[in-house]
């Protein structure tokens, strides 16, 4: 079987979560840099072309100031600038209208285009009286030969009762200059950024996965012998610390599931010792000492009668391992607990009658309940069966039942032995028996009030004993109602007036 070759240091950092975290970080802020850049791009672009547009705005002002069409003497129109030639301010206005300037009349001649405006591509004619017709101020970019581009402003101006169409143009190549070095230096500038980004990420990562580290760490030091060990929570109300507390309780569902099964093997090999011990030494005791049938025979009888008990005590422990571990569900029904009390009362009777007992019942003709029926059976037989056995002759045994708001309270009452103080945080547990209480072990295997606590919990009830020594015992044990359909029932059940 060939052996399987360790991951290199780089496959394991790039196969990490920290280097996953690290590139989506990365490349998310390097989508974001980009996307940043070319929206401020824009919008210096734009911004930059708005100001071209209000100049234009302010130089067709000009020209409509600068511009004269004139008739001449032969009835013929043509434009001439008009300002003082001794102005030179004036002059160079008059120049930076003609630098890109293109004149038409209404036919679509040109009367003037300077030699910018032609690299530009002059209009023709069709499109210039079309342009006239529509008689709107446009817009447009347009290159020249080189490749420069122009913003051109078109529209037309009336003089002497006749449109002419006129347009001038600005050279965008300033522009671009400063749109270039936006674009080089920005972009230049990117892939720093990035890389200080990646730095960032790298370590911010770290930081972030640092408490999933700690909880690996943790959890690796938890085993079998260490399940109480808790993870604390870091306070932050996030999702680690949603996962710290999952784990936490994963661990004391898996810390209950060992101690069920350790304190399992711990009672089988605790309860079933003494009586095998005492099987063997029987067979071994007949084996060595019987000499006739009947001998045999009485010996095998009286083996069998303890390893009767030993099956009753390990189908007694795994139902009850069963019940804790969440093996054995509730089956639920609807059904009257007076009734079943009533029935089990009527089974005792004869027991308590042979002990000299006087068993009693105070239950209402109704009480309805939704519970497991088999357990409500295996709860009321284990308190009456340990009154019985723990109530001297002469004593008395009261089973009753009653509503009290959205419970059902169960009482069952003796006045027995009672049960010490100190013995009495501790009779739910298993094999329990309270000391100085000689009890034949055939009648009890220490296992029913455990049986009764677990029903309790199963049906999210709960249970109380009250008990003194030479007076008595009670156990309390209250169970969420079955609320009656109708009015006329509640009153039928618990007298309550209309």
């Amino acid at each position: 079987m060939a052996l399987k070759a360790k991951p290199t240091l780089a496959r394991r950092i790039t196969r990490g979560l920290r280097f996953r975290l690290t590139v989506i970080y990365v490349a998310l802020f390097a989508v974001i840099l980009t996307g940043v850049g070319l929206f401020f791009r824009g919008v210096l672009d734009s911004i930059q072309n708005d100001q071209v547009s209000a100049l234009l705005d302010e130089e067709w002002a000009a020209l409509r100031a600068y511009l004269k069409i004139q008739r001449q003497k032969n009835g013929t129109l043509k434009h001439v600038w008009a300002f003082d030639h001794e102005d030179p301010e004036a002059a160079m206005i008059v120049e930076r209208l003609r630098r890109v300037c293109l004149i038409a009349d209404s036919n679509g001649t040109v009367m003037e285009a300077s030699a910018d405006y032609a690299s530009l591509g002059v209009e023709q004619p069709e499109e210039i009286r079309g342009l006239i017709a529509a008689n709107r101020v446009s817009l447009s970019i347009r290159p020249d030969e080189r490749g420069t581009p122009y913003m051109i402003r078109s529209g037309v101006i009336v003089d002497e009762k006749k449109p002419f169409f006129v347009a001038l143009g600005k050279s965008l190549a300033e522009n671009q200059d400063v749109l270039k070095q936006f674009t080089t230096y920005y972009f230049s500038l990117l892939p720093v950024l990035i890389l200080g980004c990646c730095l960032v990420g790298w370590f911010a990562s770290k930081r972030a996965l640092s408490p999933v580290t700690e909880l690996a760490e943790k959890t690796d030091a938890i085993s079998g012998t260490s399940l109480s060990l808790r993870i604390p929570l870091r306070g932050a109300g996030d999702e680690i610390d949603h996962l710290i507390s999952t784990y936490n309780n994963m661990v004391e569902r898996l810390e209950q599931s060992f101690n069920q099964t350790r304190q399992f093997s711990t009672d089988v090999s605790h309860e079933l010792r003494t009586p095998l011990t005492v099987v063997r030494g029987q067979l071994e005791v007949a084996l060595m000492t019987a000499n006739t049938t009947d001998q045999y025979r009485d010996a095998i009888v009286t083996a069998l009668q303890d390893v009767e008990r030993l099956s009753n005590t390990v189908r007694a422990l795994l139902h009850l391992s069963q019940a804790e571990s969440g093996q054995l569900t509730l089956q639920r029904t609807e059904f009257n607990l007076s009734e079943l009390a009533a029935d089990l009362s009527e089974q005792f009777q004869l027991l308590a009658d042979n002990e000299r007992l006087t068993l009693e019942t105070n239950l209402p003709k109704n009480c309805p309940i939704s519970a497991d029926r088999v357990q409500m059976e295996r709860l009321i037989s284990n308190l009456l069966s340990n009154a019985v056995k723990y109530t001297p002759a002469g004593g008395r045994i009261l089973l009753s039942a009653h509503r009290i708001g959205d419970e059902v309270e169960l009482l069952v009452e003796d006045t027995g032995q009672g049960i010490p103080a100190d013995a009495l945080p501790h009779i739910f547990d298993r094999f329990y028996r309270v000391p100085g209480q000689h009890v034949d072990p055939e009648k009890g295997l220490g296992l029913g009030l455990s049986f009764v606590a677990w029903i309790v919990r199963a049906h999210d009830g709960t249970i109380d004993v009250e008990s003194t020594q030479g007076v008595g015992t009670r156990f309390r044990i209250r169970l969420p109602a079955s609320v009656p359909e109708t009015r006329a029932e509640l009153k039928e059940t618990y007298g309550v007036g209309d």
